[in-house]
């Protein structure tokens, strides 16, 4: 996405205006935007480059494997020849990009430069702070997964500095997902809150909030972010098939974590065997009555067909989810008769579990959630309600955003409710399908800006 500068002197090729404001500062020196928001024009410019000899020591070092994400970073960038780089993680809640460095500020998600290149998950650049230079924000990503964004400090921008911009990003990203399971420093630097017992369990078991390929996206999010009891999402994808599954277990307490745990891992185990639903669902039956007899929980599981778009779900006593199409809800599309939730109660009855199906669209969002999101209550001590509720997503998915944006942004219209307060776990899980016409070309990706 490149903008012409607005005000301020005339800026020659590749560098903003000055005394332009952020937006009007904002370019990606010309060049078009490709899947992800990033430039892709000049990148096969056959220049040598400095950088690569030394980044190609710098790797092939087994000394490297065991540096710390600033040392990694710095030491990185030295080798590619950039002169500055900064990481920026995203924190729990995504409303802070936390630097991992004490010298550099945190900076907002909404009303800052840098949270727009991770909203957007693409260049943005502007005026170095400190002078002499460019500042250019690149974000971090794992696949689909938005990890915060990477500020590199430049004195020009070039189309070599912003291929290897580029190919620092890259490398970062995939050191943070590698090490972010087991050092507690990424964890540390995401949370700004004291994480309750039950909601650490879960979040323990939770897959990355973000998982995509070239024909579909699901992203969730969970609130309380630090209390969180019950609720739980999972997705996962095969070459053919999108799983997810959001799962409210009764209670807001660690027996209410344990029950969604075991749901979990029967979930999980079953598809990884190759189970069809019904089957699928009965094994997570089987593992409550045997291990938490007194315990159930409601769920939605179901299965995306990446190729035809059959949606094959089943509704363990759970709320209905939504179908989103050409920004607009379709009213009851997903209204089916429910069957009893997950645990020993569906055991007690001669009903098989049934499938429900529905052909999806192109371009089509299903949103699922938890009850605790409309009973949300609002400044008035009224209940949000799922007319409201649809309102919310109305408004949250009809700007032309990406996925995760949408729920992002949806799930913190929700929050920031003037007075409002969530008298329960709140959970929601959207994914849209976007597979690629007969030619083979991808659908062109939504943008925001």
């Amino acid at each position: 996405m490149t903008r012409a500068p607005s005000a301020g002197t005339e800026a020659p090729p590749g560098r903003p205006a000055r005394g332009a404001g952020p937006e009007a500062r904002c370019q990606t020196a010309g060049h078009p935007p490709r899947r992800g928001g990033l430039p892709t024009r000049g990148d096969d410019v056959a220049t040598p480059d400095p950088g690569d000899a030394a980044l190609r020591r710098f790797l092939a070092d087994p000394a490297h494997l065991t540096l710390d994400l600033r040392a990694t970073t710095a030491r990185s960038a030295k080798a590619l020849g950039l002169r500055h780089a900064v990481v920026y993680l995203v924190d729990l809640q995504q409303r802070r990009l936390v630097p991992q460095t004490a010298v550099a500020p945190t900076l907002p998600v909404d009303g800052s430069l840098a949270g727009w290149a991770y909203r957007t998950q693409s260049l943005r650049v502007e005026e170095s702070a400190t002078g002499g230079g460019i500042t250019a924000w690149f974000p971090l990503l794992d696949g689909a997964e938005r990890l915060g964004v990477l500020a590199v400090d430049e004195p020009a921008l070039t189309a070599s500095s912003l291929t290897r911009g580029r190919a620092l990003a890259s490398l970062l990203a995939m050191v943070i997902t590698s090490k972010r399971l087991f050092e507690d420093s990424f964890v540390r630097h995401t949370r700004t809150e004291r994480m309750q017992l039950p909601a650490e369990l879960l979040r323990a078991l939770l897959p990355p909030r973000t998982i995509g390929d070239g024909n579909v996206v699901s992203t969730a999010v969970l609130e309380p972010a630090y209390e969180i009891g019950g609720d739980a999402f999972d997705h996962a994808l095969t070459d053919t098939t999108l799983h997810v599954a959001v799962m409210d277990a009764m209670g807001h307490d660690l027996a209410s974590g344990l029950t969604t745990t075991v749901s979990l891992a029967a979930c999980r185990n079953a598809r990884r065997t190759g189970l069809h639903l019904p089957e699928l669902v009965r094994s997570v039956d089987e593992a409550l009555s045997s291990w938490l007899p007194d315990k159930f929980c409601t769920a939605i599981v179901a299965q995306l067909d990446l190729v035809t778009g059959l949606l094959r779900w089943v509704n363990c006593g759970h709320p209905a989810p939504i179908l989103i199409r050409d920004d607009r809800l379709v009213i009851d599309a997903m209204e089916r008769d429910t069957d009893p939730p997950m645990g020993m109660p569906s055991l007690l009855t001669s009903q098989q579990r049934r499938v429900h199906e529905i052909a999806l669209e192109p371009g089509d969002r299903v949103l699922m959630y938890t009850d605790g999101v409309v009973e949300a209550r609002t400044r008035e001590a009224k209940l949000l309600g799922l007319e409201r509720f649809g309102d919310y997503v109305i408004r949250a998915t009809a700007g032309g955003e990406l996925a995760p944006e949408s729920l992002r942004r949806l799930i913190h219209s929700i929050l920031d409710m003037k007075g409002g307060q969530l008298r329960d776990d709140a959970t929601l899980l959207m994914f849209e399908w976007r597979p690629p016409p007969r030619g083979g070309r991808s659908l062109p990706r939504p943008q925001s800006g």
